[in-house]
């Protein structure tokens, strides 16, 4: 029987939780420190059992997952070193960021246990184990940071447990790790925050900014939307290398002042096609570190009960919507309605669907 012990059974940890339950000879043990969330885990059905003891549950496991915040990781490391873990435990995590915990696990000395660092790089709108799924962490890649210490035995058992998450294992260095979850999530995430508070300094003198911001501007900046304690930790955690990253973002946004001072459009257009060439060829369907929102517009015409038609359609076709939205901004925006889904599936029905309909739809 392999026995895993999940600390903190919110989106990730419960998600990693659903992805092992009830697999052959797989028992999943639950920890919070608050009774009520043991409660809900069990009721939930997403764990097997779950306790408030956190040496109960680590002492019992081949693996434990630190499913922490980023700022409560090195705490629950240097707990766990002071228990008796059983002999060939893996420890990993599934913080964002991954130097300073490598760090500090090595100059831990840990009975029997291994550590290596992971970072899923999967996400949600939604939060909590009531947002939790076995599908969220496939086709995702799963970042593991084992370094030149870390057996081989535990690294493949490691990668051999996450293969029912379906997700695809890269290896990494840690360094390397945080450079590049620096450049692709934490400076995007600062950028869309100074942008939407640059804009509500304006909005101050001149609410229309809201008002017209309805549109592609909410779209751009919807990761300014994040947990502010959550983004506190990893920032901070993740400093030195986004201080770097800021002054090469200083330096970017330099060249356009200066293209615009020497009204160069030559230029201008250089950048944007380059920039436009880069990103044509990211994958689309790829899971990466910022989630996916699965969206679509549609064109509708201004007419009484267009709106329930539409949704109809897609109730009596079991495509679940999660949400729409009618845009009256609608700069950069494709369509009067916005249309989102739980799952690049239920959107790809919903554009067949719709578009066999006669309707507009655009990405």
């Amino acid at each position: 029987m392999t026995t895993v012990a999940i600390f903190g059974v919110g989106l990730i940890g419960g998600s990693i939780a659903l992805c092992l339950k009830g697999k052959p000879d797989m028992k999943v043990i639950g920890y919070s420190n608050r009774p009520s969330s043991v409660e809900k885990y069990m009721q939930r059905g997403v764990v097997d059992y779950a306790t408030t003891s956190m040496q109960e549950a680590a002492e019992q496991a081949d693996f434990i997952f630190l499913c922490v915040p980023v700022g409560n990781l090195e705490e629950y490391i240097k707990q766990l070193s002071t228990f008796d873990l059983k002999p060939g435990c893996i420890i990993t995590d599934a913080g964002s960021t991954k130097a300073s915990v490598m760090e500090c696990a090595r100059s831990l000395h840990f009975r029997n246990a291994t550590f290596i660092g992971g970072h899923p790089m999967a996400g949600s709108e939604r939060s909590g184990v009531e947002a939790a799924s076995s599908h969220l962490y496939e086709n995702a890649y799963y970042v593991l940071t084992p370094d030149e210490t870390t057996p081989d035995e535990a690294v493949e058992r490691l990668v051999e447990l996450l293969s029912h998450t379906k997700a695809n294992i890269v290896k990494v260095d840690a360094k390397a790790h945080d450079e590049i979850a620096g450049a692709i999530s934490h400076l995007p995430h600062m950028i869309a925050v100074s942008l939407v508070n640059q804009v509500k300094g304006y909005n101050e003198h001149n609410d229309l900014y809201e008002s017209l911001a309805a549109g592609g501007f909410r779209d751009i900046t919807r990761i300014a939307s994040g947990d502010p304690i959550v983004w506190r930790d990893i920032l901070i955690n993740n400093r030195t290398v986004l201080l770097g990253l800021l002054r090469d973002w200083s330096r970017e946004t330099n060249k356009f002042v200066s293209m615009l001072e020497n009204a160069d459009g030559e230029a201008i257009e250089e950048a944007f096609r380059e920039a436009g060439q880069f990103r044509s060829r990211m994958p689309e369907r790829r899971k990466g570190m910022i989630h996916s929102a699965f969206d679509c517009y549609v064109d509708v015409p201004d007419h009484p009960g267009i709106i329930g038609k539409i949704t109809s359609e897609l109730g009596n076709n079991l495509i679940n919507l999660s949400n729409i939205h009618i845009i009256e901004s609608r700069e950069d925006v494709p369509g009067i309605l916005r249309l989102s889904f739980r799952s690049q599936e239920y959107l790809d029905q919903a554009i067949v669907l719709l578009s066999a309909n006669g309707y507009d739809v655009h990405l």
